[in-house]
């Protein structure tokens, strides 16, 4: 129950349905605040319990000064959890975890159990192995059930066993496709109180319910587990941008046009730890699946949320996909009674502005290697060009002819070649070179939510086949749409078969490419493309093109629209100019170009308007939970506490309880550590906690070999997060990992100072010795340390390595969160100081002072570093709110949350 302080509860009747409400306009100030921390203020309002959460906190945000820096602490009570199954695996079995420690510190295991609703979509298991067949579909969910029968059964377990906690079966979609098309509420309705719908996720791109007005962001699944369990999200009243949207879209371009170039702005403007919210008549103007591929890339511009108010566009969407009506007219009661509604000429009170005329959108790709580094499309094949010198060896290869193959046109000469021939086992031949596309992926929630894209992309496909065009034959080419839907109006608009013509048959209902599952390429084309170091390209419609993410054999990845990507199957290289050379002959010989097959948008909005209709969600959606045959068939334990398997290498108790009492052990001063790892700059969770395939070679690979798992069942990092042995293993093994006091290596290597000469070792390897020796570990890096997704095993496998604190010259948000909820430190190099500038090697014995004051209540602004080589400085202490403290003086989220458990 609410104090209710401010006598703000009220009752809102819509129809014949009454409903219990807390009026933001009791509280002083409310009126002119963003959309977004009004959604905020009703939270503390309903939640208001006198201790955590007190008037003073309403008072604080109702008297919000936009321009001040972010210094008052409030408690964030989200309504809902969601997670996929990647990054929610980890969650249950901490969970089913907690209950043992709870049993064994004389507790009530069944307590254990989400207290707000939690939903989980297993979406990121399906790899795309088959591809271009009309049976890849069946195939990759065989595969998929195959490789993953444990920890499906783990998760059927889960389902049955605590409350309050649904599964989404395989094959469904896309967690935030499945999201924002039937989980999200936009007003929430539980125990006869409404309000809004808010959540945090366990994948970073949560943010695309945003464009629903949904509030809500990825955290780890550290904080996830706590959020389930009843913790408010600690946080700090946040700075808002405003970003204003003005005019409309040209006919040409479209929304991952859009988002790319607000992706740029913002990523050069810095919203890092800030609200993003959008306002004006052009919002007015963007399509709810245009908000939603912009909320989707939050992450990718670095801020917390990026959100659109309520409006007629959101309710439409809600009738669309199959809302009943009675929600929707809650969801517009509410919003304008609580001042939510959007006014397109307001100017809300904002701490920063930013303005994008849309009509100044340009045809865009981005790449090769970040989200934010976007290239007009007319300038991609030239900045390719460039790119790929970084790429590859400089053996006066400039100057050769270039691209010679097939029908491909050459581009201009200059550029690196190393023109290689391939016979594939069917007889087919050709030759490959550098910027080859190897990988042409329709995938990613980002944009297969998006029908106007996915349209698009059909219609290139069918004027392609009517041309007589096809994607080149070293091209893999996926279709994964992130919903049944996507499929059921392909199949209406009767495009299915022009896009199973061009290769583009569906191989899964999942993530797949975007994630890394992009599956193996052609083993004659993976052979000729190592053996000869070719710096081949992925083209994806995905939000992540990070170094070494997408495929093993792919060193330079591109985000585009779904249309782009199937004319870049089709041109087969990013060395041709798809603005202004041919992609390819017609059945005439006659170049055709890509004006020659691109959709105009009375086309696109033609098949969307009269090929999707609210039946197909109704019917997509309308026994979502329970699954097909094989997921009902699965057996499954019973009770309460989870009966682990000793042999299973996908499911294991992890050690974080072991040991653990009810009282704290004081926090210690850091002495003697060495380093293992000297990091550069934006260096991602990808980086840390790789999810892509596991090297035989390896110390996952060895540990996988020696539990008797056959090379071919190694399946991926990311399923095998309940396994903790193999994450420990996978932990800073990214192939593209450069460690710079292990110079000249590239992937999850170190030196081990505990051997003499300190040779160059596994990570994983030298990690066990210097814990054997009772040595800390530190690791340095530099800016946008953690970028990325919200990898809750980045965070763990660091701190399971030994690892006691990390400095930094910067953190993304979620991982600096997530090393505290390990009971990692997190330091910052002082303002302007890098390891260079101080002349850190990463070969000193590092000692931290100052730490102890936690103990007093208290978080220290600093604390002293000292090496053994005489540099000394003071690190700024990067706990940055009381409630982080009490994680980190408690050794971890976890072990604060199970403590509080038990006393209560």
């Amino acid at each position: 129950m609410s104090a209710n302080s401010f006598d703000a509860r009220s009752t809102l009747r819509v129809g014949d349905e009454s409903y219990e409400i807390f009026k933001l306009d009791k509280v002083e100030g409310s009126a002119r605040l963003p959309y977004s921390l009004k959604v905020l203020l009703e939270n503390l309002l309903r939640t208001e319990d006198g201790a955590n959460i007190t008037a003073d906190h309403i008072r604080a945000l109702g008297g919000w000064d936009s321009q001040a820096q972010p210094s008052q602490e409030i408690q964030f009570t989200p309504a809902r959890v969601i997670m996929q199954d990647f990054t929610g695996v980890p969650c249950v079995v901490d969970l089913a975890t907690m209950r043992e420690a709870v049993k064994e510190l004389g507790g009530d295991p069944a307590k254990v159990n989400p207290l707000s609703p939690a939903e989980l979509v297993i979406d990121h298991s399906v790899i795309a192995d088959k591809f271009g067949t009309k049976d890849a579909f069946a195939q990759n969910v065989e595969l998929e059930y195959g490789r993953n029968k444990e920890r499906y059964q783990f998760l059927r377990w889960g389902q049955t066993a605590f409350d309050d906690f649904k599964v989404v079966p395989p094959g469904t979609g896309i967690v935030h496709q499945v999201n924002i098309e039937h989980l999200a509420r936009t007003v929430m309705v539980r125990n006869g109180q409404a309000y809004p719908d808010t959540l945090v996720g366990t994948d970073s791109h949560t943010t695309m319910v945003n464009g629903l007005g949904v509030l809500g962001w990825g955290v780890g699944g550290i904080e996830a587990e706590a959020a389930m369990l009843g913790q408010p999200v600690s946080m700090l009243i946040p700075r808002v941008v405003g970003f204003k949207l003005t005019g409309e879209l040209n006919p040409g371009t479209t929304a991952t046009d859009l988002v790319l170039t607000i992706t740029e702005m913002l990523r050069k403007h810095g919203v890092v730890g800030k609200f993003v919210e959008f306002y004006g008549e052009g919002v007015a103007a963007t399509s709810l699946a245009n908000r939603a591929t912009i909320g989707n890339m939050s992450p990718e511009f670095g801020s917390t949320a990026a959100i659109f108010p309520i409006d007629d566009e959101t309710l439409k969407y809600l009738r669309l996909t199959g809302r009943d009506a009675q929600q929707v007219a809650l969801v517009e009661a509410y919003a304008k009674e609580q001042g939510l509604w959007l006014d397109p000429a307001a100017e809300p009170d904002f701490s920063e502005k930013l303005e994008l005329d849309l009509s100044t959108v340009v045809p865009s790709i981005a790449g090769p290697k970040r989200p934010q580094d976007r290239i007009v499309l007319a300038n991609a094949a030239q900045q390719f060009a460039l790119d790929v010198r970084n790429y590859v060896e400089d053996d006066d290869e400039a100057g050769k002819e270039s691209f010679p193959a097939s029908d491909a046109p050459a581009s201009a000469n200059g550029v690196p070649s190393r023109p290689t021939q391939v016979t594939l086992a069917d007889g087919t031949s050709f030759e490959i070179d550098h910027g080859a596309v190897t990988v042409a992926a329709i995938t990613s929630c980002t944009n297969t939510s998006n029908p106007y894209v996915m349209v698009a992309a059909a219609l290139v496909a069918k004027k392609a086949v009517d041309k007589g065009l096809t994607r080149k034959p070293w091209v893999k080419t996926t279709l994964a749409p992130g919903s049944k839907v996507v499929t059921d109006y392909f199949d209406k608009a009767g495009l299915t078969p022009y896009l199973d013509k061009m290769g583009f048959n569906l191989v899964g209902y999942g993530c797949t490419t975007c994630i890394g599952n992009s599956g193996p390429l052609d083993e004659e084309i993976s052979k000729a493309i190592n053996e000869h170091d070719l710096a081949v390209t992925s083209v994806l419609s995905g939000n992540r093109n990070f170094e070494g993410r997408i495929n093993p054999d792919v060193k330079m990845n591109y985000l585009a629209s779904p249309p782009l990507v199937v004319a870049y199957a089709i041109a087969g290289s990013m060395k041709v100019d798809i603005t202004t050379e041919a992609i390819g002959t017609d059945t005439e010989g006659n170049p055709v170009f890509l004006k020659d097959i691109w959709p105009t948008e009375a086309e696109v909005n033609d098949v969307v308007a009269n090929a999707i209709g609210e039946d197909m969600f109704n019917k997509s959606y309308q026994d979502v939970f329970a699954g097909d045959a094989q997921w009902q068939s699965l057996p499954i334990p019973t009770g309460n506490t989870f009966e682990w398997d000793a042999e299973s290498t996908y499911v294991r108790k992890p050690p974080y309880f072991e040991g653990m009492t009810m009282e704290t052990t004081p926090v210690s001063d850091i002495a003697g550590a060495r380093v293992l790892a000297k990091l550069g700059d934006s260096v991602t969770t990808d980086h840390i906690s790789p999810a892509g395939a596991i090297k035989a070679d390896t110390p996952a690979g060895k540990y996988l070999t020696e539990h008797g798992v056959e090379r071919r069942d190694f399946n991926s990092y990311g399923s095998r997060r309940g396994n903790h042995e193999v994450m420990i293993r996978g932990t800073f093994a990214n192939i593209r990992l450069r460690n710079q006091i292990a110079p000249g290596t590239e992937g999850g290597f170190t030196r081990d100072f505990t051997v003499d000469g300190a040779p160059v070792s596994f990570i994983y390897d030298a990690s066990q010795n210097y814990q054997a020796a009772g040595i800390p570990l530190v690791i340095l890096a530099g800016k946008e340390y953690g970028s990325g997704s919200s990898r809750d095993w980045a965070a763990k496998g660091t701190a399971l390595l030994g690892v006691k604190a990390v400095i930094a010259e910067s953190y993304e948000r979620i991982h600096r969160s997530n090393l505290i909820g390990m009971g990692v430190l997190p330091l910052q190099f002082p303002e302007g100081a890098t390891a260079a500038s101080l002349g850190l090697t990463g070969e000193e014995t590092f000692s931290f002072t100052g730490v102890t004051v936690l103990n007093d209540g208290s978080t220290p602004r600093t604390v002293k570093v000292t090496t053994d080589t005489g540099v000394e400085f003071d690190a700024v202490v990067r706990i940055d709110t009381p409630g982080e403290a009490d994680y980190y003086r408690n050794g971890g989220i976890m072990q604060y949350v199970l403590r509080n458990l038990i006393r209560n």
